[in-house]
């Protein structure tokens, strides 16, 4: 935000120099990012502000002064034409102490040249030979030398300036006229020179977007006494009352409105003062009424809003106008002062009247009720507005302004009646009229007083810095808080009524140690080693247990992706199959979504997962990826959701990397390669009792799925997505493999400790089994026969070949096994070896009915 060091210094007048001020409030928490010095002389002193701090950040340090014997107040007291140009004039100018005849083609004094002396003269701002200003017709700030020339046959030594060649604004279009009580001949410094500070206003200290807080912070960081701002009104007019009603319909939404009017202004252009103030802060001046609002809002920081009260009466058919707060009504429309029609959600906010709306509530008024020419009474608005409604307005009408910069940041209630008496008192100092007696004020939910209990010994151990409680109370009270001394060294601490950033409990108390410390000074708290204890260090299971399996798809090859735990319905609909059932469960709904595609919380990962294929498909075909986090569960009853932890993984693309031996047609990823990474998992995990069934899942291809079962419970799918899954995320070209799994379900059960075998030191026999047993019988229960009948001695058990079709029976199938015998503490005989072949194939023929291949 540009703040004007003069505006500053209506309400405070620090002894310290203006560097030392700005490395005060950077130190402070406000930032200057730069100090743009218009007409007063730049500093001498080094440009870092920073002194010795760790903060070595440059404050920017730009400007060009003028020079006080060649740049002064001018009087112009006629304007000629030029006699041999008809866009030139030539004016007659005293400058103090001499009369000038100076050449211009400032098109504002055109209209001047045929009046003869102007009474009164014009005041200007005048520049002799040798002055250094910036160059009007050159785009951004060219400094020249201004020197003697001769133009169209008149000889011009001297100028009168425009705001862009004084390095005030970009303005150029004609020059400053300044207003009638500027002194002829004295120094244009002295009258108008100014700085202005580009501070970085935080959203922890919105409550200094304006001058009036910025002034507040340089009086307490600088020890100096603040000059309170009146809000006294001359109530010189008829009673507001039965001429203008109000109606709040949702408090939460707006807990005040307050409503001032004022009656027979005059709308022209404003003082010169008040339009260079508006200028050098950033804003663009309008007219007297428009720039008093601005004028207001800029100084004490509650936006105000000024209606036609005429229109107004008229759209209440020559009633007192009935002015309401309500949300916006299905298919409502408002054209706002942009001259943007704009189509209203049914969340925001509306000024309106018993016609309809009037104005987006704390963001911008609309074109119909706008103040005009013609207008000559104003009534005046005031109000307070729930922020997170102003940003979630803001975000879904992709608008702005300097009203919604300051309520969506949050702006007292209190603030609406100081911002309407303020505004009120300088649109009659601007325009003139009367002030109808009294405001329409309505009050339904006035905020709680925020009290907040701390100590000496609480800033001892918060800050590291010892102060008693006399320091303490003296430096919030530079603040304005509210102070009671308790027994001993503590204090109660009532935060004043234009602060909303003092929370309650402990959370009040840390942020009155964020204003304790950085009004002491953040440069004078010592460093300090950590003295408290360090807290015991306590196991996290569920913790240890996720980096781990974290760590175990990492070593698979696998990437780690992190995704938006918000979405939307529609999008997770695309991760299950035509004719698949649809998810029926409610979804955790978000109240101010960011974004149109971020509104809800998300029920499953996968489709997260695969949404980063689809991001990536066209960088790279090898893909293998996986997230492990939450998902949100609405539980009845419950105003917190269930969030248990999944794991989704996915893999498209080439089985390998590529080689010089592979062939030219690179396999492709299967069933078998998910299943491989999932039990490898398992295993890293020391997990056993796992089990692998055949089953369909709305996200996988049937036939090439399963469903995963640990000690009978399921914990989770995998297999092939299904091919109208995988052209939704356009990944059509690859097969796509997933695995969706219950990470809780299968963490609780990993052991807390498991035996490490020895390696054996004996050889092992290596033997080859295949066994012809009924079609329907899985490959894992004849492994688990296999393994059972064989005891300790079978080390091994791995199945090599499926076969089915001639010399095999139909509805039977061959499994071949590689199976390992091996004994820890003896070599193994043949009659030892065969003694376990011939119990194996015993227990698969009494078992499961099958016979060893012949």
């Amino acid at each position: 935000m540009k703040i004007p060091w003069s505006w500053v210094r209506d309400f405070v007048d620090p002894q310290d120099s203006l560097l030392d001020v700005a490395r005060r409030l950077t130190l402070g928490g406000l930032e200057v990012k730069e100090i743009r010095f218009v007409g007063l002389p730049l500093p001498s002193e080094p440009s870092g502000l920073h002194g010795s701090t760790a903060d070595r950040r440059e404050t920017s340090i730009n400007g060009l002064g003028w020079d006080p014997e060649k740049i002064v107040v001018g009087e112009i007291r006629e304007v000629m034409p030029h006699p041999n140009a008809d866009r030139l004039v030539l004016c007659r100018l005293y400058d103090g102490q001499d009369e000038h005849t100076v050449l211009t083609g400032a098109p504002n004094l055109f209209e001047l040249k045929e009046r003869g002396p102007l009474e009164p003269p014009l005041k200007v701002a005048f520049a002799k030979e040798g002055a250094r200003l910036y160059d009007g017709h050159e785009s951004g700030w060219k400094e020249m030398t201004l020197t003697r020339a001769k133009i169209r046959g008149v000889e011009s030594y001297s100028m009168v300036c425009s705001e862009k060649e004084l390095g005030i604004s970009e303005d150029h279009e004609g020059i400053i006229v300044l207003d009638a009580d500027a002194p002829a001949g004295q120094p244009l410094v002295d009258y108008m020179g100014d700085a202005v500070l580009d501070i970085e206003i935080t959203p922890n200290i919105a409550r200094d977007a304006n001058i009036l807080g910025v002034a507040r912070e340089v009086a307490a960081l600088t020890g100096t006494e603040l000059k309170e701002p009146s809000f006294d009104v001359d109530w010189d007019g008829p009673d507001i009352a039965g001429r203008a009603s109000l109606e709040i319909r949702d408090p939460e939404l707006n807990p005040r409105f307050v409503l001032g009017l004022i009656e027979g202004i005059e709308i022209k252009s404003s003082p010169y003062w008040v339009q260079r103030r508006l200028r050098l802060a950033g804003m663009r001046p309008i007219n007297n009424i428009v720039d008093a609002t601005n004028y207001a809002m800029l100084e004490i920081g509650e936006p105000l809003h000024a209606f036609d009260y005429d229109v107004l009466v008229q759209r209440a058919g020559g009633e007192a106008p009935h002015i309401l707060t309500r949300r916006a009504e299905a298919g409502e429309e408002l054209t706002t002062l942009d001259g943007v029609d704009r189509k209203l959600d049914d969340f925001t906010v509306l000024v309106a009247d018993t016609a309809g709306s009037l104005s987006i509530a704390g963001v911008m008024g609309g074109l119909e009720s706008e103040v005009s020419e013609t207008t000559t009474r104003v009534l005046l608005e005031g109000a307070a507005w729930n922020f997170i409604n102003i940003r979630r307005t803001l975000a879904s009408q992709k608008m702005s302004s300097e009203a919604a910069y300051r309520f969506s940041r949050g702006v007292h209630p209190a603030m609406a009646e100081r911002g309407v008496r303020s505004g009120l008192g300088l649109m009659k100092r601007l325009a003139g009229g009367k002030i109808a007696q009294g405001l329409v004020d309505d009050y339904p939910l006035p905020p709680e007083p925020v009290q907040v209990e701390i100590g000496s010994e609480d800033v001892r151990r918060w800050i590291g810095i010892d102060l008693s409680v006399e320091e303490i109370a003296e430096i919030l009270a530079r603040l304005e808080f509210s102070l009671e001394v308790l027994d001993g060294n503590r204090l109660r601490v009532t935060s004043p009524d234009h602060r909303l950033d003092i929370g309650q409990g402990t959370i009040g108390r840390a942020d009155l140690m964020e204003e304790i410390a950085r009004i002491y000074g953040y440069d004078r708290i010592p460093e300090t080693l950590l003295s408290d204890p360090l807290p015991p260090q306590l196991r996290n299971r569920p913790y240890e247990l996720e980096e781990s399996l974290r760590d175990l798809l990492v070593d698979l090859g696998l990437q780690e992706v992190v995704t938006y735990r918000m979405t939307t319905p529609e999008r997770e609909a695309l991760s299950r199959s035509p004719g698949s059932p649809a998810d029926g469960r409610a979804y955790v709904e978000l109240a101010n979504p960011i974004s149109n595609e971020l509104t809800v919380m998300r029920h499953e990962l996968l489709p997260s997962v695969l949404g980063v294929l689809q991001a990536n498909r066209n960088v790279r075909d090898r893909i293998r990826i996986f997230e492990l986090g939450p998902v949100f569960i609405p539980v009845d009853g419950d105003p917190l959701p269930d969030e248990p932890n999944r794991l989704a993984i996915a893999m498209t693309g080439p089985r390998t990397t590529g080689g010089w031996a592979e062939s030219s047609e690179p396999s492709r990823m299967d069933f078998f390669d998910i299943k491989g990474v999932v039990a490898a998992v398992f295993e890293g995990m020391h997990l056993e009792g796992i089990e692998y069934r055949p089953a369909e899942g709305s996200s996988f291809h049937p036939g090439k799925s399963a469903e995963i079962l640990l000690d009978g419970e399921r914990v989770g799918m995998l297999g092939e997505v299904h091919p109208l899954v995988a052209a939704n995320y356009d990944l059509a070209e690859w097969p796509v493999v997933a695995a969706d799994l219950d990470v809780e379900a299968f963490l609780k059960r990993i052991p807390e400790r498991f035996i490490l075998q020895p390696i054996p030191a004996y050889p092992p026999v290596l033997e080859d089994l295949a066994l012809v047993v009924d079609g329907d019988v899985p490959a894992v229960t004849v492994e688990r026969t296999i393994r059972a009948a064989g005891g300790d001695l079978v080390a091994g058990v791995r199945l090599f070949d499926l076969y089915e079709g001639e010399q095999i029976p139909p509805g039977k199938k061959s499994l071949a096994y590689s199976v390992v015998y091996q004994a820890a503490d003896r070599t193994l005989t043949d009659d030892e070896v065969g003694e376990v072949r011939n119990k194996i194939i015993r227990a698969v023929e009494e078992e499961l009915g099958g016979e060893l291949r012949g």
